[in-house]
């Protein structure tokens, strides 16, 4: 849950930079290119007073694209990065432990069935 959290709240804050991105920087650089510095108004159909964008779909693709790209670089990569290291570090601390509890317990049963048996085995 707390990823979620994490993942809506981040989501968030890249979106509006991402958005600034597009629309500062790469709509240019294609307008530019194409001649049209909004891409917004490219490829639009207007048929009795509807207007279909194409262009401002495309821009919408473009931002979904980046801020897809920049959470999954910067949010998903380095958490599943600390969760590995953690998860290493964890494996490592149990080592340096010893036997965990129930491994102690399994031991101390299988002791006491022994015994049992060699009483058992003496008594007859």
């Amino acid at each position: 849950m707390i990823d979620m959290a994490v993942g809506v709240v981040m989501g968030s804050a890249v979106t509006a930079v991402v958005n600034s991105i597009v629309d500062n920087l790469i709509s240019p650089l294609i307008g530019m290119i194409g001649g049209v510095p909004d891409l917004s108004g490219l490829l639009t159909i207007t048929f009795n007073n509807s207007t279909v964008s194409f262009g401002a779909i495309l821009n919408a693709l473009i931002n979904f694209l980046l801020v897809g790209v920049a959470v999954y670089f910067c949010v998903i990569l380095p958490i599943n990065k600390l969760r590995d290291l953690t998860a290493i570090q964890d494996e490592a601390d149990a080592e340096e432990q010893g036997p965990s509890v129930e491994e102690q317990t399994l031991a101390t049963l299988q002791e006491i069935r022994d015994e049992l048996k060699k009483a058992n085995d003496s008594a007859e």
